[in-house]
C-alpha cells in the first residue's frame, strides 16, 4: 500500500554556507556518489536521475523532486536542503528533508533510508572538516552474496580487526587489503565508517535490509586511483566471506 514519507534532519557544521552548497552540489562524490549537474542550472531545469529542480538560490535552498524514480518500491521522491550562515557565514546550519511516497514494504523501506541518512549526513560533515574541496577518485560496490546474512557487518568488524568494544573516535590499525591506520568515525550495529588521513572508507550493512553488505571508498589522495580502490577492497571484501567467520 502506497504511503507518504519524510524524513528530516538539522546538523551545524564548521564550513561556510558555500562549502556546504558546493558539497551537495558538485562535490557530492565527496560523500555520497558523483552527481552531474546542468551546466546552468536553475528552478525548472533537470537535476541528477531524471529529476527536477523546484527551487535553486544558492546557496541557501535546493530542490529536487522526481516523479519517475525507476524503482518498484516508490513512487514519488523530494529531497530539500536549506542552509543558513552562523558565526557570521563562518558555520553554516543545515535543515535536510527527504520525502516521498514508498509503495510497498514501508516500515522496512523507510527504516533503511532514516538509517542510511544519518549515515551520509554524518560522512557530509567528515567530508566538509577534513577534505573538501580535495578532489576525489570514488568507487562503490556491493559483497557477494554470502554477505546478507544477519551478522554480515559484524563479520566486517571482526575482519577489519575491530573489536566489539571498538567506539567511534578510537583510533586503530585496521586490516583490509593492507594494513592502514584510521579513526573509527562512525559505528553501529548498521554502518562503520573509517577515515584515513587520505580517505573515507564506508561499509553500509545493507543486509539489515534484505540486501548485501556495501562498500563506498572516498579517496582524496593525489593520484588516487578509483578502479584499484574498488578491486583491492571488492577482492577482500569476496575474500572475507569465502571463509568461515
Amino acid at each position: 500500500m502506497s504511503k507518504e514519507f519524510e524524513i528530516a534532519r538539522e546538523f551545524e557544521v564548521d564550513a561556510t554556507p558555500e562549502q556546504v552548497w558546493e558539497a551537495v552540489t558538485t562535490g557530492s562524490g565527496g560523500w555520497l556518489w558523483p552527481e552531474e549537474f546542468p551546466e546552468e542550472p536553475r528552478e525548472g531545469a533537470k537535476g541528477p536521475f531524471g529529476s527536477t529542480f523546484t527551487a535553486w538560490d544558492p546557496p541557501r535552498r535546493l530542490t529536487v523532486r522526481s516523479e519517475d524514480v525507476g524503482m518498484p518500491t516508490q513512487s514519488l521522491n523530494q529531497l530539500d536542503w536549506v542552509v543558513e550562515p552562523r558565526d557570521e557565514g563562518r558555520r553554516a546550519w543545515v535543515r535536510y528533508v527527504h520525502s516521498g511516497i514508498f509503495t510497498d514494504d514501508w516500515d522496512n523501506q523507510y527504516d533503511g533510508a532514516s538509517k542510511h541518512t544519518d549515515f551520509y549526513l554524518h560522512t557530509l560533515r567528515e567530508y566538509l572538516v577534513h577534505f573538501a574541496p580535495r578532489p576525489v577518485a570514488f568507487a562503490t560496490f556491493e559483497g557477494p552474496e554470502a554477505s546478507g546474512g544477519a551478522d554480515a557487518l559484524a563479520v566486517v568488524g571482526r575482519a577489519l580487526g575491530l573489536g566489539d568494544d571498538v567506539a567511534e573516535g578510537t583510533r586503530v590499525a585496521a586490516r583490509g587489503p593492507e594494513e592502514f591506520d584510521a579513526v573509527v568515525d562512525f559505528r553501529n550495529p548498521y554502518f562503520i565508517g573509517l577515515r584515513t588521513g587520505d580517505a573515507l572508507v564506508r561499509f553500509f550493512g545493507r543486509n539489515h535490509w534484505g540486501g548485501t553488505v556495501g562498500m563506498s571508498v572516498h579517496d582524496f589522495a593525489p593520484g588516487a586511483d578509483a578502479e584499484a580502490n574498488e578491486a583491492a577492497w571488492q577482492g577482500w571484501l569476496n575474500r572475507v566471506f569465502s571463509q568461515p567467520s
